[in-house]
Formats: C-alpha cells, structure tokens, sequence
C-alpha cells in the first residue's frame, strides 16, 4: 500500500472569512445579472467612489439624478417619458449593485489587515491574498469603464465590457474557492493523471461557456432564436448566416446568432466532457474525485435544463436568475476538483500518512 502526506493547517477564521466573500461575491453576480435583465445598470450615469454610497435623500436629489439619466441615449430611445417613479425602480438596482461591491471591498480589507497584524500569515499566503484585493480594486474600475461605454453612442453597455466585468469577478471568486480550499486539511488523492488533466479542462471550458453566456446577455441573444434544439431552422445553421460579418471573427462576439449558436455548442461540449470525467473517476474509483465528478456533471446538467428553459420561455427574470445561479455553482464544483485533483505537498506541512484508497 502507499502512503501520500497532507498538510495541516490551523487557519480556520481565515477561512470562514474567505467564505462570507465569496458567498458576497457570488450574491453580487446574482444582483449584477438582476440589473442588467431589467435594464437598470445605466441609472446612475457618474462614478463617485466615496460619496456614491449614498443614495438620493431629498425630492431635489432624486430629481437631480433623473435628469441626469434623461440626458443618455438610453433613456432618450428607450425609456422616454418614463416617470420618476419608475426611474427610482432602475437606480435601486443598480445603487444595490455598487453598494455591495463597496461592502465587499470592505468585508475583504479590514479582516485581511487584521489578519496581517496579527500575523501568521504566509509569505505564499499573503501573496495570494493580496493579488486578491488588486484584482477587487481593478474591478470596480473595470465596472465603471462598462458603464461608461453606455453613456454616449449605445442604449446598453458594450457585451465587451459586460463578459470582462463578470469573468474578472469570477475569477476573483474562482481564487478565494481555490485559497479556502488550500487552507483545509485534506488527504491527498492518488488519480490517474488524466483526471487531472479533465479537471483543468472541464474548468477551462466552464470559463469559456461562461463568457459567451455574457456575450449573450450583452447582445440580449437569448431573446432571440427561441427554440430548442434548432436554431435558425436547423441544428446548425448555415454559414453565411453565421459568418457574415468581416472580418470573420467578429461574427463570434458581435452577431446575435453565432454568439447564441457557440453558447449551445460549448454547453454541449461541456456536459460530454463533465461526463467523460464522472464515468473515469468512478471506473478509476477515485474516492472523493469520483463523487465531486458526479456532482460536477449533475450540476452542469442542471444547468443545461435551465438554459433550455430559459431560452424558450424567452428569458424570465427568475429563470434566467436561476441559470446564472447555478452557473456559479458549476464554476465552484470545476474549481474545486481541479484543487482536489492537484498536489497538496508542502515543505511545511507536519506529515500524515493516508492510505491511497482512502477518500479525499
């Protein structure tokens, strides 16, 4: 029998605090998707850090605010005549939606200080950590160059700028899953290195999908071509419809169809593949590996159904939330085998021997 080492590992406020950010964060993506499908994100049209935390209080700043957005294309195209009251309904959406992200920005520095001053903290630790709370300031940064691309020429922000907004928050969340789940203490597993290589490419593909989901919700594609498994008449479409635009690659983030068409494929690519690593790690009877591969794929078919659902019923707010839902949920279980699948050595770490058929 062989014998693998795992590491101990004492830093479990850490890691509760990890959690409640990333649950913050994944609450923000659910409330980011909210504002952009009932049109709010271009209510507040200026970006005001500090002093933005703070609502309209009086009737003048209300009124202020709103004559502000009427100033936009949005609101001369789409909304004119809307009423105030209609437009407080938008700006607490997208008010709600900042707001967080202060909070989280807070939620995130003021333990992590605390933290470092109390020391105990890793040198590869600390690193991490604070790449983590760059990343977070660049976000609010990208957030805003999003909605600036709304404010001038366009009716809606740019797909562009929408899908790098809600990978890079992801990715901020895909790194405190991968940092809380390097701080627990776990046996390693023994896998065959295949696994490992689908893990990485199953999370590299939910990352894909991911995106062109954005495309799809910045282009609003999922409004269009409401049927199932056809689209545009067929299970694929024709190439002149697909590729018209120039130069070509163009088509893959700017028309609607070829945007909707790559989701669908990618979705597909991505369920075969979750399904490949479930039936290997079982048949290669890789003990969590093998469970984590069959909550993988059950939630990526989940998420399936709730994309089909979604595009037929031509994109209800609670449908659509709950697709997107689910999509973090896929994003975490993706970043979680790959973790579970790769080394846990440390120079560090007190030895323990673990039995290589035992769970882990």
């Amino acid at each position: 029998m062989t014998t693998i080492f795992a590491p101990t590992n004492p830093h479990r406020a850490v890691r509760w605090w990890l959690i409640s950010v990333a649950a913050l964060i994944a609450l923000m993506v659910l409330v980011g998707g909210a504002t952009r499908l009932t049109e709010s994100g271009l209510s507040i049209v200026e970006w005001k850090p500090v002093t933005g935390s703070v609502p309209p209080l009086s009737e003048a700043q209300w009124t202020e605010a709103f004559e502000a957005y009427k100033k936009i294309p949005q609101y001369r195209e789409l909304n004119a005549g809307m009423s105030l009251s209609e437009f407080k309904e938008i700006y607490w959406w997208e008010w709600s939606h900042r707001f967080l992200g202060r909070f989280i920005g807070v939620a995130y520095l003021l333990p992590f200080l605390f933290f470092l001053w109390r020391g105990g903290l890793s040198g590869e630790l600390k690193r991490r950590l604070w790449l983590l709370f760059a990343l977070g300031g660049l976000q609010g940064a990208v957030g805003w160059w999003m909605v600036a691309s709304g404010l001038t020429e366009r009716v809606e922000v740019s797909q562009y700028r929408l899908a790098t907004h809600l990978m890079l928050a992801l990715l901020i969340f895909a790194g405190i899953v991968w940092t809380v789940r390097r701080l627990a203490e776990r046996p390693q597993i023994v896998a065959p290195a295949r696994l490992r290589f689908t893990s990485v490419l199953l999370l590299i593909v939910t990352f894909v999908q991911i995106y062109f989901g954005a495309l799809v919700a910045g282009l609003r594609a999922g409004r269009a071509y409401n049927t199932w498994p056809q689209i545009d008449g067929a299970f694929i479409p024709a190439g002149d419809r697909l590729w018209f635009e120039t130069p070509w690659w163009r088509n893959m983030f700017d028309n609607v169809l070829t945007v909707q068409f790559e989701h669908r494929m990618t979705a597909y690519a991505l369920f075969v593949l979750a399904a490949l690593h479930a039936f290997d790690a079982v048949r290669s009877r890789a003990g969590r590996a093998a469970s984590g591969a069959l909550l993988l794929l059950g939630a990526v078919g989940l998420q399936a159904v709730l994309g089909i659902l979604t595009l037929l019923n031509q994109v209800p707010i609670d449908l659509a939330l709950s697709h997107q839902a689910v999509a973090v949920v896929v994003l975490t279980l993706a970043v979680m085998q790959v973790e579970r699948l790769a080394s846990r050595q440390s120079a560090q770490a007190q030895p323990r021997a673990v039995p290589v058929g035992q769970a882990g």
